[in-house]
């Protein structure tokens, strides 16, 4: 990233004590809601309980997937006005974030046939292969049934998609507050809220919350959240058998697994290494009692995995981490605000690539615009849950 001529503000001797916008967490989405709120000339106050960029949750690391595939035509759409606002990032902080190899999804769970009938009715590019045909265009790679190729496709580097939100919303303005659990939350009345921490207490119009796996303790008394349910999922590295080959594409993979793989970034080394993972395959956990450590039958699935369907790569991983899920029961996105509360989750799973949209959604809701769409109201989670 390029280094910019105005640092992060650090905390002054003497922090404002009340703010237009307060959001606690600042990780992808935390980060990103202070970078569309500060754009739009509000006072920000972001709160983090670790260091900005820590690797405990759901925002670290190299490589997420962008992507516009999807079979619901919601999501398609959501995909155009993110990706966007991701070139918009790149642009604001003269940094290269997104890395666009294209993308396919096969597997008979991945319905194929739906993801190109959404992005046929959303008008997005793409094609679909054969899966023999696919084989020959990009060789290391096996495929099963009709493939989709949306050429839209890539990664984007979370970390520093981090960097970048954060050092954008100091330089406008915001107070970055690192190593600053929040103990409590408390509504003082429709437009007022008080957060309480051990440096002292904060107030604000407006409280974002885009705590991830944190969420549910800091909002469960106080709002009707749905479910959500925290796992520990495990990721992969694995070398390439040919490190200078041209690049794959993400690949979606719904099949006896579900699988993702994607190139993995400054994780995956000089060599070009392969990140893999099982989607929604970790145990159930907490943000407080994770062990972090990789589960070796995970291990065991994905390394025959690749010897199976990425003949391309050698077996033995070479770097291996975990990270959060944090899910409602339907996987879809919880946006909407109650009095002066957002509540801006869970986005883990498949929100990474939602990123900026979902900052620039929330400041919407902090700016007392109606929630986004129907479906990621508290309301609708309730009708979901019957």
């Amino acid at each position: 990233m390029t280094t910019h001529d105005q640092p992060i503000r650090p905390l002054s001797t003497a922090p404002p004590t009340d703010v237009d916008v307060a959001i606690v967490g600042a990780g992808l989405m935390g980060s990103a809601a202070a970078w569309a709120a500060t754009r739009r000339g509000r006072s920000v106050a972001l709160l983090e309980r670790f260091a900005v960029g820590h690797d405990h949750g759901s925002s670290h690391g190299s490589a997420r997937i962008v992507r516009r595939a999807y079979a619901d035509p919601l999501y398609v759409r959501l995909t155009g006005r993110a990706m966007e606002l991701w070139r918009e990032l790149e642009q604001d902080a003269d940094a290269r974030l997104l890395r666009i190899t294209g993308g396919v999804d096969h597997g008979p769970g991945g319905e194929p046939g739906a993801v190109a009938a959404a992005l046929a009715a959303c008008g997005v590019a793409h094609e679909t292969l054969p899966a023999a045909e696919a084989e020959r265009r990009w060789p290391g790679l096996r495929f099963e049934g009709q493939v989709v190729h949306q050429p839209d496709a890539g990664t984007v580097d979370a970390a520093a998609a981090v960097t970048a939100f954060v050092h954008l919303a100091g330089r406008r303005g915001a107070d970055v507050r690192a190593g600053t659990p929040v103990d409590r939350i408390v509504v003082e009345g429709e437009d007022r809220a008080r957060i309480e921490t051990a440096a002292g207490p904060l107030t604000a119009r407006r409280v974002v919350v885009a705590a991830g796996a944190w969420t549910a303790g800091l909002l469960g008394e106080l709002l009707p959240l749905p479910p959500l349910t925290v796992t520990q999922e495990q990721i992969f590295h694995f070398p390439r058998r040919e490190a200078a080959s041209a690049d794959w594409p993400v690949v979606i993979h719904d099949g006896e697994l579900s699988v993702y793989s994607l190139a993995g970034g400054r994780d995956g080394g000089p060599g070009n290494g392969r990140k893999i993972a099982e989607h929604h395959a970790g145990r159930a956990t907490t943000a407080d009692t994770r062990d972090g450590l990789v589960d070796p039958a995970a291990r065991a699935r994905i390394v025959d995995y690749v010897r199976r369907w990425l003949p391309g790569l050698e077996p033995e991983p070479f770097n291996e981490a975990t990270c959060l899920y944090t899910s409602t029961p339907n996987e879809d996105f919880l946006l909407d605000r109650v009095g002066p509360l957002v509540v801006c989750s869970p986005c883990s799973g498949h929100g990474a690539k939602f990123a900026p949209l979902i900052g620039e959604l929330a400041a919407d809701l902090a700016d007392d615009r109606p929630a986004p769409d129907r479906r990621f109201t508290l309301a609708a989670h309730r009708a979901f849950r019957g």
